[in-house]
């Protein structure tokens, strides 16, 4: 008989730790009804990462991000302390007036992408290009870096 009572005691506790368990995910979940209450436009004004490949040679990185709808001139690459930074504005709008209405659609945001490079890259000699929304940066290096194995003793 006291085994029941007990575990009748247990099953408000789990509701409660349920409740405060998915309490964050129900927040998230009003945040994002609430934003979408408000138009697309809301959701389209945050701070974009390009997606970035990196390869790295023996003479050289290269980073290559995708930035479609961007021009040279809306982006600022730096680099400070072997940190190479590209960032920027992306503006993009578009109008279209057919019969009785008129569609006029924009995005903003900012986009931000910074990368650590190897300490053998010459800072001074990156090369930046764009073609078709790619930005490419050539970082050569000064070949001073080399690689060491290192074995692992000991144990199993």
């Amino acid at each position: 008989m006291a085994s029941q009572a007990k575990s009748k005691l247990n099953i408000p506790d789990l509701q409660r730790s349920a409740i405060g368990t998915f309490a964050p995910i129900q927040r998230e979940f009003n945040r994002l009804f609430d934003e979408l209450g408000n138009g697309w436009s809301h959701l389209t004004q945050f701070e974009l990462t390009p997606r970035t490949d990196m390869t790295e040679t023996k003479e050289a990185v290269t980073l290559t991000m995708e930035l479609p709808g961007m021009t040279r001139d809306d982006l600022t690459i730096e680099v400070e302390d072997h940190v190479l930074t590209v960032s920027g504005e992306k503006r993009s709008e578009t109008e279209t007036e057919k019969d009785n209405y008129r569609i006029s659609e924009r995005s903003y945001g900012a986009v931000c992408r910074s990368v650590t490079l190897p300490t053998s890259v010459k800072e001074d000699k990156i090369k930046a290009t764009m073609a078709d929304g790619v930005l490419t940066l050539v970082a050569p290096k000064d070949g001073s870096a080399t690689t060491r194995t290192i074995p692992i003793q000991g144990g199993k």
